[in-house]
């Protein structure tokens, strides 16, 4: 079968409207465009990608974007310019291969899950020699590449299987269907296919256990009103509605005075998750974790495994990428002249969260604190890793 045609299936045939790449790997060379985000709602427009230089231009523009997607997309602009290069010997082809994996890693700082799929395929080519046939370096490496995009999918849906059941079971009655506020867009147009935190809202919606989901709007790039109430729109999820930022405390204090049961439950990405639960996600998110402390609703970041950073304590450590002002500026019609500060991520303390939903299971407390650096001992010692509890 075509891969097209295997990705569309494992996806659970996601609508054409909400297909973030296309990615032919029968064809030589292969092939991969990607749909252009910043035309989202108005256009569908994708974008071909031929070689490492047209994936970063497309991640750093934001025309592709979502953490999972970043990094799916570094991976696949690499097999497309593979498949069609001819190198002299395997030296000259570790040799390109690593200006392409620092290049895409100046992409953007913040999202996690692009440096560990680098660091994935530094850990490849470290393991030829120089004598090595240039055909099974390049094959290892496009396995590899291919990988991260299959292994995507099948991520998100173990995402909103266990997230569905965390919120229902920690609502407290499992068979009262849900109200759920989000933020940023985290579903399919961020992904492979099927999303991450909207994931989450797809399963339960699955489960005819979702009451409402509410989708803000997520100043100032948007991706709230653009994308995630165009997947909403789309896939026709039960009472999706949109609201702007600035709305959601009220929100929150107005839905329980009229009896209607409130929000129970707040589900956002990451774009990277520190060793004390720390997390860095779309600007706006820290606020809507704050709101959500004050009117106790239930907090929850919903990410894949490669998405944790154990090299990093806190959140104090993360590399907050600033936006150009005129993203800003453009967007609030402001007057020309005026200063600005734009960065593009916050970090929401673990103090404020409530679990963190894995493909792999939840990450809970243990006496008010996250222990994550024993969540991940468990699975990287099958593979032969450890990760120290500290430094």
């Amino acid at each position: 079968l075509d891969q097209e045609v295997m990705n569309e299936k494992n996806s659970n045939n996601v609508k054409a409207t909400l297909r973030s790449i296309k990615y032919g790997s029968t064809s030589n060379p292969r092939t991969l465009s990607v749909l252009d985000q910043l035309l989202i709602p108005n256009d569908s427009v994708y974008i071909d990608i031929k070689k490492v230089e047209d994936a970063w231009t497309v991640i750093r523009t934001m025309q592709v974007r979502g953490a999972p997607l970043i990094a799916v997309v570094a991976c696949l602009g690499i097999v497309v310019e593979l498949s069609s290069r001819k190198f002299l010997n395997t030296e000259k082809l570790i040799e390109w291969m690593k200006e392409q994996i620092d290049y895409l890693r100046t992409s953007r700082p913040t999202a996690v899950n692009l440096f560990n799929a680098m660091d994935g395929l530094i850990e490849i080519i470290a393991g030829f020699k120089f004598d090595s046939k240039t055909e099974d370096v390049v094959e290892t490496i496009t396995k590899y590449c291919e990988s991260v995009h299959h292994r995507d999918i099948s991520d998100n849906r173990a995402i909103g299987d266990y997230g569905a059941k965390a919120l229902l079971e920690g609502s407290g009655d499992t068979s009262r269907k849900l109200n759920i506020v989000t933020i940023c867009n985290t579903g399919s147009l961020a992904t492979s296919g099927y999303g991450t935190a909207l994931g989450v809202a797809r399963a339960l919606d699955e489960r005819e256990m979702l009451a409402s989901v509410t989708a803000l709007e997520t100043r100032p790039y948007n991706q709230g009103s653009r994308l995630t109430a165009f997947e909403i729109r789309e896939d026709n999820l039960t009472g999706g509605r949109l609201i702007c930022d600035s709305m959601a405390a009220y929100l929150m204090a107005v839905s329980r005075k009229d009896g209607s049961g409130g929000i129970d439950a707040a589900i956002v990405g990451a774009d990277r998750i520190c060793r004390n639960g720390d997390t860095a996600n779309k600007i706006g998110t820290y606020q809507l974790a704050i709101t959500c402390h004050y009117h106790s609703v239930p907090f929850y970041v919903a990410a894949p495994f490669t998405t944790i950073d154990m090299e990093l304590s806190t959140g104090g450590e993360i590399i907050i990428e600033e936006r150009p002002p005129k993203e800003l500026l453009e967007s609030a019609r402001a007057p020309s002249g005026v200063k600005c500060w734009n960065p593009a991520f916050d970090v929401t303390p673990s103090e404020l969260i409530t679990g963190i939903i894995t493909e792999r299971g939840v990450i809970v407390k243990n006496d008010g604190k996250f222990d994550v650096a024993s969540f991940v001992n468990k699975f990287d010692e099958k593979e032969g890793k450890r990760v120290k509890a500290n430094d």
